[in-house]
This record gives C-alpha cells, structure tokens and sequence, in this order.
C-alpha cells in the first residue's frame, strides 16, 4: 500500500519516509494539486497526506479537487499545519479533510496513520 503526500519541506518529507519505511508503506510525494489527483486516480492511495503550511503546494485546491473526484470521495486526507495556523486548519476541516492535525501532532500519529494504511482492508460483505 501507499500514500499521496504534497509536501517539499525535505526534512519533513524525510521524517515520513522513515516513518513509512518502517511500516512497510511506499510514499510518492508530489508538490501539486494535479498531480496529487492523477496520482490518487490512477492508484488510489490507502491516504493523502497535505501540508497546508505551504502555499506554493495548494493545498486547499488539491483538497478540493480530491473531494470532487467520484471514486475518491471517501480517501482519508490528513492535512498538517501549524499549530499557530488554527484558521488554515479550520478550513480544511470545512474543506473535506478527514482529519486535520498541528505538525507536532501529526508526527506523533504518523505511526498509526501508515500503520491503518498498511492493514488490509476488511473483507466487504454483500448481499447474501
């Protein structure tokens, strides 16, 4: 399984990898919205991971254009910010994000997040 993460920050991009690496979870990073959707389209990831700290990333917009894509309008997408950012968060909250988390908090749940990602998904019943 994988995750979707638009972010350019290296160090922190490096801190998710590790954290990836050790829950046996690929990440592909992109740095726009568009590329984030094809991405998530075309392989739909067990998460997309937004840094909405960064402004040149657009990440409102990739939230957006996520959310209105029809088979991925269920995808958890965790957005990070910092914890000064309350109104960014606030927003993407309204915006769609399943989960919106200060920067700090992110990287102490990062281990659970890629741990859910790495599950595999419970078998779906249908109609007996």
């Amino acid at each position: 399984m994988h995750v979707v993460a638009l972010i350019d920050d290296l160090l922190f991009a490096s801190r998710i990898g590790a954290a990836a690496r050790a829950a046996g979870v690929e990440v592909r990073t992109v740095r726009d919205p568009e590329t984030a959707v094809e991405r998530s389209r075309l392989d739909p990831p067990g998460a997309v991971f937004l840094d909405l700290d960064r402004e040149r990333l657009r990440p409102l917009e990739a939230l957006r254009l996520l959310r209105s894509e029809p088979g991925l309008a269920e995808l958890e997408i965790v957005g990070f910010a910092s914890h000064v950012r309350t109104e960014r968060l606030r927003e993407a909250e309204q915006a769609g994000c399943t989960r919106v988390l200060s920067r700090g908090a992110f990287v102490r749940a990062l281990p659970e997040l890629l741990a859910r990602v790495a599950a595999p998904a419970p078998p779906r019943s249908g109609p007996a």
